[in-house]
């Protein structure tokens, strides 16, 4: 009797097993078959089917961001639309603007190939090692008196001593009394500088990747890929906002591309600059070939940072007025971030005409700052 009863548990168990089993099997059949249509699908430029997305933001893989760069042109507004629906889901209908000072121009020991400051660069730039401070502090009332985002500040070099970081407190302390919000793009600090600042009220610390970890050799020698992710790292062990992005057109692959957008999705950047290369003469990138970066490229480019890091400031730097000129509309659609007024030694559009800009695209700009 126990015997039978036995068998009869038994049977009913197995019975069930075999069930589930098979109910398990066909769902792992559809998810992996769906699974395996998403790089293929890409490949044909129609990424905008929502079965390869979830509900919320695109999940890519490499070859799925490599795809979306290979975008067809005749595909792009479909790309453009994907990538809008996640700008307006995180940053709305606002642009942030912000100016840049030039805190401490030339005679930098880097070999950085795009930079007029490099130790290699022979092009005709000012050179100081502090601007006037009646300058820095205009612009950071002008940032405050016409309501901008933020006032970024840039240090040429690598390394500081003690007393520079010192100095450098002294003027954040000075314009943090505005309430302004202040980001430095200062090269490599210790941690004990960096809690200098800290402790001053300097909010964020520009450092750009700029490349590819695989590409990054080509454009500077003098410092290492890695020693730009470890700075990253630290800082955002302190407690500091971060901005950091690249340039494109330095000759890099779309495989290298991919590749710095992809560690940047790994840092997750409040900012994320994308910087098209503006040849600046007598650099060792002033006869560079830019003839690949077209408004259309360039769109998928910032359209893929958006896809891969959806809540940073997808901000178009350098390069903004040249290559999106008439397309300002399709641009703010994208990125929520731009700067007015120029590019450390390179010039740019003045604050009014990007107010105007920002406007005539049905946007409207950011207030941040005091």
């Amino acid at each position: 009797m126990a015997l039978r009863f036995f068998m009869l548990i038994s049977n009913h168990i197995y019975l069930h097993t075999k069930r589930l089993l098979t109910i398990l099997i066909f769902w792992l059949t559809i998810f992996f078959s769906h699974a395996t249509l998403l790089p293929e699908f890409c490949k044909e430029g129609n990424i905008m089917n929502q079965n390869f997305y979830n509900q919320d933001d695109p999940i890519l893989s490499r070859e799925d961001a490599i795809a979306i760069l290979n975008t067809p042109d005749d595909k792009l507004n479909d790309l453009i639309a994907r990538a809008e629906g996640l700008r307006r889901k995180y940053k709305g209908n606002r642009v942030s603007i912000h100016i840049l000072t030039n805190a401490r121009s030339g005679n930098c020991s880097q070999d950085c190939a795009y930079c007029a400051q490099s130790c290699r660069s022979k092009a005709e730039i000012d050179k100081y090692r502090w601007v006037d401070e009646e300058k820095l502090y205009h612009d950071n009332d002008f940032v405050n008196e016409h309501h901008l985002s933020r006032h970024c500040i840039g240090l040429s070099g690598m390394k500081f001593t003690d007393a520079d970081i010192e100095e450098l407190a002294r003027r954040i302390r000075k314009m943090k009394e505005q309430g302004t919000h202040l980001c430095c793009s200062i090269g490599f600090l210790t941690e004990k500088q960096a809690k200098i600042l800290k402790d001053a009220g300097l909010d964020r610390i520009n450092h750009n990747l700029n490349s590819s970890r695989a590409y990054y050799h080509n454009i500077c020698t003098t410092h290492t890929f890695e020693q730009r992710v470890a700075n990253i790292h630290m800082l955002q062990g302190l407690g500091f906002e971060i901005c950091s992005g690249g340039i494109i057109g330095m000759g890099e692959s779309k495989e290298d591309v991919v590749d710095m957008l992809l560690e940047l999705r790994e840092i997750q950047p409040e900012a994320l600059p994308i910087n098209f290369l503006l040849p600046i003469k007598g650099t060792p990138l002033g006869d560079a070939d830019i003839s690949g970066l077209t408004t259309e490229y360039c769109m998928k480019v910032l359209c893929l940072a958006r896809l891969l890091v959806p809540k940073s400031d997808i901000r178009c730097a350098a390069g903004r007025e040249i290559y999106f000129k008439g397309e300002e509309k399709k641009l703010l659609s994208v990125v929520d971030s731009i700067f007015a007024s120029g590019y450390l030694t390179e010039s740019g559009q003045g604050i009014q005409d990007t107010i105007q800009t920002i406007l005539d695209a049905g946007f409207t700009y950011e207030i941040e700052s005091a």
